[in-house]
């Protein structure tokens, strides 16, 4: 076997890692860069192999920098199988086909208001997405499944959004985990991270590999303090989320408190389509439940929906939320604040002192989100100079990835026949002190990979 680092190497987007095997290329995750735009927008549009190349694709999970350039791989050529769970092959078919849908209309707006310009093209389109969707094949949990190269694939549930899984590939002497991205214990709605068994090689992701998050049982708490405060000085809540799995959690948490009556009863919104579609895509996959929530089901109510609650699709209803008089709550991707409709909600409520943006995951480098994070009285949304003047605050609690001592607690398992760790999906800030850790632990040595880095197996 042999090993080619692409993407979220020295970096936390853009997954893509190449396994040659027997003669056979196969890709684990396909995703999109983000960060800052023209250099994002030039890392997407370059594959950098033959597309024609890869035989087959394993996918980790469904968020869009794991998956969001498979449109473009078939694009170029790619025609073979991709290999991951049913409900992360229906979270790609809204996921996939609202990116191309934000690029073919980004592209249009650009051409539009700037004629003189060279033309603007989308990175794929609809039709690229469409075309995408019949290459997937459903791989269930513990199912061994021989895939290209004499390899063998065998999935876990990684607990980090619905379908997510982590991998192990064999050829029947040399055993590769590969840990997508692995989820925190205790986190609302799906099941916790499956442990792996022994391997000889790891490839794990190191988002948060120096920090350690706060227990997640204080996120209703911090929520709720969040909501009272900001509903009682007659403000706003504007809440960027992942359209897939941070909406769901946070709906599911407004809705306990809403029960329990620790917050008032102001109208809440989910804006946004893609948000909407997913939530069908999670009640469509009980399965991939724990047990608190599973509970809801057995009686009979709905996890994601509630009285104050509504969902809004349609482009005219998401431009009346900021036509409302007095206070709400409004939940709307994209989570890093990069794109989608939050980005009209921050630019009409950044303002006002009274309101408050909660963000809820972790903001890569260069993103709206991590300026908003860090303080910058100043940002740039749709390349207008926009004054911060509203509360920013932040919800750790909810990180769909496993901190330092969760990633050192779910590798134990793997680390009787552990040969070396390759780090990647982190910042150097956070895969450098893991790999020491790794190393203080385990005996183990954990290399944080860069790109274009090629290792034998």
């Amino acid at each position: 076997m042999r090993l080619t680092f692409h993407g979220a190497a020295g970096g936390v987007t853009g997954s893509q890692h190449k396994l040659e095997s027997n003669g056979a290329n196969i890709l684990l995750d396909c995703g999109m860069f983000q960060g800052r735009r023209k250099e994002a927008e030039k890392k997407n549009r370059e594959m950098p192999f033959p597309a024609r190349s890869i035989d087959a694709v394993v996918l980790s999970h469904a968020h869009i920098d794991h998956s969001g350039r498979l449109p473009l791989l078939v694009q170029e050529g790619f025609h073979g199988p991709i290999y991951t769970t049913p409900a992360t092959i229906d979270l790609c078919a809204s996921m996939l086909r609202d990116t191309a849908h934000i690029a073919e209309s980004d592209a249009a707006f650009v051409n539009r208001h700037h004629p003189d310009d060279e033309r603007a093209e989308p990175l794929y389109t609809m039709a690229d997405a469409d075309a995408t969707m019949p290459l997937f094949r459903p791989v269930e949990y513990r199912t061994p499944t021989e895939i290209a190269g004499g390899l063998t694939m065998e999935s876990y549930d990684a607990g980090h959004i619905l379908g997510s899984s982590s991998i192990v590939l064999t050829d029947g002497k040399t055993r590769l985990a590969f840990s997508g991205d692995v989820g925190r214990p205790g986190l609302p709605i799906i099941r916790d991270p499956e442990p792996l068994p022994p391997v000889d090689y790891l490839i794990m992701e190191s988002t948060y590999g120096s920090r350690k998050h706060p227990q997640e049982g204080e996120a209703l708490g911090r929520l709720e303090e969040v909501v009272k405060r900001t509903i009682g000085r007659g403000g706003r809540l504007i809440i960027p989320a992942f359209a897939v799995g941070r909406t769901q959690q946070i709906v599911l948490l407004l809705h306990q408190l809403i029960d329990e009556q620790r917050i008032p009863a102001v109208p809440m919104f989910v804006d946004s389509p893609l948000a909407v579609d997913v939530t069908k895509t999670f009640r469509a996959h009980p399965e991939c439940f724990d047990e608190e929530t599973a509970r809801y089901l057995k009686e009979g109510a709905d996890p994601f929906g509630f009285k104050r609650l509504s969902y809004v699709r349609e482009a005219e209803g998401s431009k009346k939320l900021n036509d409302l008089r007095g206070p709400f709550i409004v939940i709307s991707p994209s989570g890093m604040c990069e794109a989608g409709r939050v980005l009209h909600h921050l630019m009409h409520n950044v303002g006002d002192p009274k309101n408050t943006v909660l963000i809820t995951g972790y903001q890569a480098e260069n993103t709206l989100g991590r300026k908003l994070l860090t303080g910058m009285k100043t940002v740039r949304i749709f390349g207008i100079p926009t004054e911060v003047r509203a509360e920013v605050q932040s919800l750790n609690e909810l990180s769909g990835h496993a901190d330092a001592d969760e990633l050192i607690s779910w590798m134990k398992p793997m680390t009787p026949t552990l040969k070396r760790v390759f780090l990647v999906h982190g910042e150097k800030e956070e895969s450098g002190p893991l790999a020491a850790r790794i190393l203080a632990t385990y005996g183990v040595e954990a290399i944080p990979v860069a790109p274009g880095q090629i290792y034998d197996l």
